[in-house]
């Protein structure tokens, strides 16, 4: 702002002496006088624009001098946990051992990375020594070439390294689909999004368990909710909560009109050992007959449990099981897990900055994505990626769109690179 505010009080100042008396402004050569003004104004556009490039440069190298603080700090402290771990009186409490272990443990690898990046540092100030010597400098220069390779890809491995972790990455989880807008569509179409997160799971040697299911009339499901047991699973189903569009004509339309419906979908990790106090008061229990496709009876016992938490309205439904004492425990587990989830959505919700670093709003009512069907194409909205092969997505072939989705987060969060690290060493 500096260099365009002189500009203006160049051109002001160069106005105050030219307007005394309209007799000498109409003396003045017009061209000169322009080429005057536009001089003055000039400059101070230069001005300006200096000041910017110089602003974005100043806060490049002072997000670089922060993390490279980080990065000291992370590695003094890891050495600081070796020392302790070479300690007798230490070593002779096994819980401490442990508790170091595993601190030093999730040290480690951005340790060893930053040590390699700082070789690689000075071995290439060393090889740009060597340039200067007529013999060695083709040998020299190539490995410039190689050493900077090195360590852009090094510093990008940081870069990655240092951004939080979310803790809830290597659990499993549990879905729950319902239909929304669009009536026997919308539940049609839950079901198509069960199929898709099925195959899905498959391609990636998970499993799932089907908790509960209530099948839509004309097919698919109205509410179908489910277990995702595997090796990371949270990590990329983690982004499929919102609401899902999908555009094409439905099976029950006669007119061949293109209909647009949605369906919800829910993620919720699954936490163990939830520490949230239920009195057996607010809890309202209804037991039934448990069914199975087409809603016929599949047991004969009153087995299925609805459990209805009264102060929140959260409700839980279990039909897995035999025995109505089994579904009883699973559906307790399911409640605390959901008045968990709701309880952690409020809080993230009333942090505005942390919202913005993620994808999305975090609102479960936010259209994430569309599947439109005429046009083979998906459409993820929250990062404006498209592609054209709906068909394989159907069929389970989610990677590019979830790979596009943990790209713009690592995106979004490097961007949060300056903030405390997810140790909350510093």
């Amino acid at each position: 702002m500096l260099g365009f505010s002189a500009g203006v009080m160049i051109a002001a100042s160069f106005f105050s002496l030219i307007s005394p008396s309209i007799e000498m402004a109409n003396s003045l050569n017009l061209n000169a006088w322009l080429t005057a003004f536009i001089g003055f104004m000039g400059g101070g556009i230069l001005l300006f624009i200096g000041d910017k490039l110089y602003d974005k440069i100043s806060t490049k190298k002072e997000r670089k001098d922060k993390m490279f603080n980080r990065l000291d700090a992370i590695e003094e402290k890891y050495n600081e946990l070796t020392k302790d771990l070479s300690n007798p009186e230490i070593l002779n409490d096994f819980n401490k051992v442990k508790e170091l272990s595993k601190e030093q443990s999730d040290l480690e690898e951005t340790v060893k990375t930053y040590q390699k990046y700082k070789q690689a540092k000075n071995n290439l100030e060393e090889a740009k020594v060597m340039e200067n010597d007529p013999e060695l400098r083709e040998i020299a220069l190539e490995e410039i070439d190689n050493l900077t390779n090195v360590i852009d890809k090094l510093y990008h491995e940081l870069e990655v390294l240092l951004v939080p972790k979310d803790e809830n990455d290597g659990k499993n989880v549990i879905m729950e689909i319902r239909g929304a807008a669009g009536g026997d569509e919308a539940n049609i179409f839950a079901g198509d999004l069960f199929r898709m997160y099925s195959y899905y799971a498959e391609a990636n040697g998970w499993k799932i368990e089907v908790i509960h299911a209530i099948e839509g009339t004309s097919g698919g499901y109205s509410q179908i909710e489910f277990m995702v047991k595997g090796a990371n699973v949270y990590s990329k189903l983690k982004y499929e909560s919102g609401s899902h569009r999908v555009q094409r004509v439905p099976v029950t339309e006669t007119q061949g009109r293109v209909h647009t419906s949605t369906s919800t979908v829910l993620v919720m990790p699954e936490v163990d050992n939830v520490n949230i106090d239920i009195k057996e008061s607010d809890l309202k229990i209804d037991v039934y007959h448990s069914s199975g496709a087409g809603g016929q009876s599949v047991n004969t016992a009153n087995s299925a449990v609805r459990i209805t938490h009264v102060p929140t309205g959260v409700v839980v439904t279990c039909q897995t099981e035999r025995s109505q004492l089994r579904n009883k425990e699973r559906a307790m587990q399911l409640l605390k897990i959901k008045i968990n989830d709701e309880l952690m959505h409020k809080q993230e919700s009333a942090i505005g900055a942390e919202r913005k670093s993620k994808i999305g709003t975090g609102d479960r009512s936010e259209k994430i994505r569309t599947y439109n069907y005429p046009q083979n194409r998906v459409t993820d909205h929250r990062i404006n990626f498209s592609t054209m092969t709906l068909d394989r997505v159907m069929d389970g072939e989610l990677e590019p769109v979830i790979e596009a989705l943990i790209t713009e987060d690592l995106k979004l969060s490097l961007i949060h690179i300056s903030e405390p690290t997810r140790l909350g060493m510093i």
